[in-house]
């Protein structure tokens, strides 16, 4: 028999305010049922243990391929070195150039705005765009993508398993016509990663259409939703903290620790899925092999009893706590890309501004379950 839920992670009062409910859950809750997510672990040590022990907690939550992330040892050993070199150094470097052309532009067009809508006028549209050029894809796929993103997650939060499901085949489709544009191209594995994971091999044969399709969805899903909400996140700390804001303006070279400090304490992923794979108990409770484990990243990151003031910005933190892109043999392979993209964009943000500050009579829309950050954040930017 199920245990009497906990909490209901849908209700008013957690979607009003989530970090501040999630913060609540791990105070009074660590380890709690709900109808929706069956366990949720919120303490930091409780989501580190889930991380490193694969061999009570399974990644294959999923009935769809979901390559890599949705694998266990052996076989996402296997898949997860074969996409690996897709984010090594070299390539990151090579591609500073085209995702700087793609902020700049954007940064420029808001600026002419002066008071602009950031999620729409910027934040989505750069995700959009810097994934297609990462991927080799059409830029006109941007606005298709963007729409794909925000159908998804509304058919998530309404728990819609029909739209996800259609959604998917959606997916599908349009990275089969990709993949038939290259073949018929002639495109060769140096010309984009697309091409390139179209002759990767696993097990000693190449990927199947199966197999590229789900890598593309998982990197497409899960890069355009977080990076567009980093970055209303960075916006919106920075419009805050005016001091932070001009040091980090004079001192570009500090961007990526105040990065990540910043999304330790406003994450923009709300948390990852786990199955059980045998009895386990945690925190007093009583957790059986098949049920489902929810991870709460955004609650983890901001444990009191690793993060010393964890609401607060701080230059000292030990980097090697912060679960912003996980931890163990999970951690985010995309995260070189994604550190990439949010330093750009913030360096063009600061460069080509003086200031940026909330827009008067119009407060900023948080994001509700399962994005996080901000629906809707209107800034005047000079």
């Amino acid at each position: 028999m199920k245990p009497p839920p906990d909490w209901d992670p849908l209700s008013p009062e957690v979607l009003r305010d989530q970090r501040a409910a999630y913060d609540k859950m791990r105070e009074c809750c660590p380890v709690a049922y709900s109808d929706l997510m069956q366990w949720s672990l919120f303490r930091h040590r409780d989501v580190l243990r889930a991380l490193h022990d694969t061999e009570s907690f399974s990644n294959a939550v999923s009935s769809h391929l979901s390559v890599p992330n949705g694998m266990d040892p052996p076989e996402h050993t296997e898949y997860r070195r074969a996409i690996e070199k897709y984010f090594e150094p070299r390539r990151m470097a090579e591609f500073e150039s085209n995702l700087r052309e793609i902020a700049a532009a954007l940064v420029h067009a808001a600026l002419a705005e002066g008071e602009v809508e950031l999620m729409d006028a910027m934040a989505l549209p750069f995700a959009a765009r810097a994934q297609c050029a990462f991927l080799g894809w059409p830029p006109d796929l941007g606005e298709m993508l963007v729409r794909w993103t925000e159908q998804n997650s509304q058919a998530i939060r309404c728990q819609d398993r029909s739209a996800v499901s259609q959604l998917a085949r959606e997916f599908e489709a349009i990275i089969a016509g990709v993949l038939e544009e290259r073949l018929r191209s002639g495109a060769t594995p140096d010309d984009d990663v697309t091409t390139g994971l179209m002759h990767e091999k696993v097990w000693g044969r190449p990927f199947s259409n199966e197999e590229i399709v789900s890598v593309l969805r998982n990197w497409t899903v899960g890069e355009i939703g977080s990076i567009a909400s980093a970055i209303g996140i960075l916006a919106h700390f920075l419009a805050q903290d005016n001091e932070l804001q001009q040091q980090l303006r004079a001192q570009p070279v500090l961007l990526p620790v105040a990065i990540d400090e910043i999304l330790r304490i406003h994450g923009p992923l709300i948390s990852s899925r786990r199955i059980a794979l045998r009895d386990i108990e945690i925190g007093g409770r009583k957790i059986a092999a098949g049920e489902r484990v929810t991870l709460h990243w955004i609650a983890a990151n901001r444990d009191g009893d690793v993060f010393e003031e964890p609401e607060t910005f701080r230059w000292d933190r030990d980097a090697s706590k912060n679960l912003l892109y996980g931890a163990g043999i999970h951690v985010c392979p995309g995260a070189p890309l994604a550190r990439l993209e949010l330093r750009v964009v913030m360096e063009e943000l600061l460069s080509q501004t003086a200031l940026w500050e909330f827009a008067p009579d119009r407060p900023p829309v948080a994001a509700v379950y399962p994005a996080s950050g901000f629906a809707s954040l209107w800034l005047q930017m000079r």
